[in-house]
């Protein structure tokens, strides 16, 4: 496995065990025990900023922003009962397709 991937995994780990954390100590918590709207208003605005620093032209605040959405992103997978591996096995499978072949394979075309 992979160090990018150790990581992922890592953090996604601690954010599930956050997830039970009490919400007045735990950002973590405070998102799940906001609900799924809130982890998705969150993980919107995080994307919005990532875009807004893209445009700015700042590759450190790209990475610093683009970092944000990724752990917004767990978050938001987590409430969906989902994690990192499920992400990178999508992404594996995708892996050799061109996007048109891809696109088409899910509009059954």
């Amino acid at each position: 496995m992979s160090e990018q991937r150790d990581i992922l995994k890592a953090l996604a780990e601690v954010l599930e065990e956050r997830r039970q954390a009490d919400p007045a100590t735990s950002y973590v918590a405070k998102l799940h025990h906001k609900g799924l709207d809130a982890i998705l208003k969150k993980v919107g605005e995080e994307a919005t900023e990532a875009v807004v620093a893209a445009k700015g032209g700042d590759r450190s605040q790209v990475i610093y922003e683009t970092a944000d959405l990724w752990f917004h992103s767990l978050i938001m997978l987590s409430a969906c009962d989902a994690g990192p591996d499920d992400v990178l096995a999508e992404l594996e499978r995708r892996f050799g397709l061109s996007g048109i072949d891809e696109k088409a394979a899910r509009n059954g075309q």
